[in-house]
């Protein structure tokens, strides 16, 4: 992950879509699994390289990653 905090999958929010942050900065609001991919990429991450089922890099609260809202 070279210099990126781990990454937090927020639970959804009432009006749908889930926060995504790496420590103090908020990536953005991820709709399914592709939006967060593509958030992950921007931040320098190689998406071939992300396990979505990592604990060690993404800590996903109020479901995982089949629960978006």
């Amino acid at each position: 992950m070279s210099g990126l905090a781990r990454v937090v999958v927020h639970p959804p929010s009432p009006t749908g879509g889930r926060r995504v942050t790496a420590g103090a900065e908020i990536l953005g609001v991820a709709y399914g699994v592709v939006d967060l991919v593509e958030f992950l990429r921007r931040a320098g991450m190689d998406p071939d390289d992300v396990r979505l089922d990592d604990p060690g890099l993404i800590d996903w609260r109020g479901g995982g990653p089949g629960v978006w809202g």
